[in-house]
């Protein structure tokens, strides 16, 4: 095992609460759950942090919701913290930035960068920020802050040739590091301006409040999406600047549709909450997500515990990972079908079901969704009305029901008189009688039901009453 993943990690997930968690954050989540549960290592520890710094789109009651998902999939946590509550942390290491001569004010409006972006692409130049206001004076900012304007404030990058308030150039200076997940990465940062931290009106931008948390809350491992890539090489060196060691990296692959096409737009159906309200198992979401874009077969699990012990991030594909809602459908039955009734004993009485397990074996083959065991309780204490093919052939198997006690052999039993009295065989025997007992075509096996239906509600459907 690595220095990496031997040592007690603390790992976060950050979302913000501006809207319902989604397939997406629900894999990033997961990721990092498992990892700080993982056997064989020194215990974890998660930290739910809320990135509330919009106040104009952050909402409690998306807090609430974010806290009610990540329970309702098991997903627990140790600590919990929120942006809003750590201002003065963020003021704190912008002030050691500037001391430091890391973040320097620029003047620059929206429209006179978009003008520079446009000449240095006429010039084909990469259209990075030229630090121009690295060079002007103590005198110069006093005219223009005198004209009104406000500063917003840039992260100098480490990567120039000389005092760039000289006009020094930027030179091409890779960051490097090793992500458990895409191995050796190296980002050029001689093609990226250097980041807005602070903007105008004094707001921080994401990248300034996440390297304070990771660093006050000692977060060993950062683990998220692929698209955080390039923002990873500028927050190594704002961890260096702010004088900490930077956390381990792992960047998994992200989610797209069937079709291969990103899920953003389609991300309103596939909420946590959507899935839930499906009647979706928590564990067939997790397992699902825990399993789909790796090398690791998907299948449903029994536990999050033994989720954790299959986790490993060499057996994440590089490729997007295909999310097929119809597969995780096909994997919520599965789920159902091997479920032992002593995990779902409680969840049934709270129903009104009864039968206790040998109604839940009776059904459970025949589950896409747990609600539907209401169906199927219908179905054995009634009232049904039976469909009823051959009024004969009916009532002579009505009159030819055994006395009870009935168990799973009644049905062989009672099946194999009907055959020898009418002759009838196959679908000719077996059908009209599955119709008539609970008026379906097709459903659980009907040794299994039978003696759950009992005698007398058996006798009247095959007569053709409603019971």
């Amino acid at each position: 095992m690595t220095d990496a993943l031997a040592s007690s990690p603390m790992v976060r997930f950050a979302p913000s609460p501006t809207g319902r968690l989604h397939v997406g954050n629900i894999r990033t989540a997961l990721f990092n759950w498992l990892f700080a549960h993982r056997p064989g290592g020194a215990p974890g520890r998660f930290l739910l942090r809320l990135d509330d710094t919009d106040r104009e789109r952050s909402r409690e009651e998306f807090a609430e919701a974010i806290r009610e998902d990540l329970s309702w999939l098991g997903l627990d946590w140790d600590l919990e913290a929120r942006q809003s509550e750590r201002v003065a942390a963020y003021e704190a290491a912008v002030e050691r930035l500037k001391a430091a001569g890391r973040l320097y004010p620029c003047y620059e409006t929206a429209e006179e960068l978009e003008a520079k972006r446009r000449r240095q692409r006429a010039r084909r130049l990469p259209p990075i920020y030229d630090r121009a206001a690295l060079r002007l004076d103590a005198s110069e900012r006093r005219r223009l802050e005198a004209e009104g304007r406000k500063p917003h404030w840039r992260f100098l990058l480490a990567n120039t040739d000389g005092d760039p308030r000289e006009g020094a150039a930027i030179r091409p200076t890779p960051v490097v590091w090793e992500d458990l997940v895409r191995g050796r990465q190296e980002v050029d940062l001689g093609s990226v301006s250097d980041p807005v931290l602070v903007r105008a009106d004094g707001s921080w931008l994401y990248t300034l409040p996440s390297v304070v948390d990771d660093i006050d809350f000692a977060i060993t491992h950062v683990i998220r999406g692929e698209d955080h890539v390039t923002n990873t090489a500028v927050q190594i060196q704002l961890f260096e600047a702010l004088g900490a060691r930077p956390p381990v990296f792992a960047h998994h692959n992200l989610l797209v549709g069937p079709d291969g096409e990103a899920l953003s737009k389609r991300l309103g159906a596939l909420t946590v909450a959507a899935l839930r309200e499906e009647g979706l198992e928590p564990l067939a979401v997790a397992s699902y997500a825990a399993t789909v874009g790796s090398s690791e077969a998907v299948r449903p699990f029994s536990s999050l515990d033994a989720m954790a012990e299959m986790f490993d991030f060499a057996k994440l594909s590089r490729a997007p990972a295909r999310f097929d809602v119809e597969e995780l459908r096909a994997l919520n039955a599965r789920l159902l079908h091997a479920t032992p009734f002593e995990a779902v004993a409680d969840r049934l009485a709270a129903r009104g079901i009864t039968g206790g397990k040998a109604f839940w074996e009776a059904v459970r083959p025949n589950l896409a969704r747990f609600d539907e065991v209401d169906d199927w309780q219908a179905v054995v204490s009634g009232p049904v009305t039976p469909v009823i093919e051959d009024a004969a052939f009916s009532a002579r198997a009505a009159a030819l029901l055994p006395p009870e006690p009935w168990d799973e052999g009644t049905w062989r039993a009672w099946t194999d008189r009907i055959k020898a009295e009418t002759g009838a065989r196959g679908r000719a025997l077996f059908h009209p009688l599955r119709l008539a007992l609970t008026g379906r075509e097709r459903g659980p096996e009907l040794r299994a039901l039978l003696p759950l239906i009992g005698r007398d509600r058996a006798k009247a459907r095959l007569e053709g009453r409603t019971a």
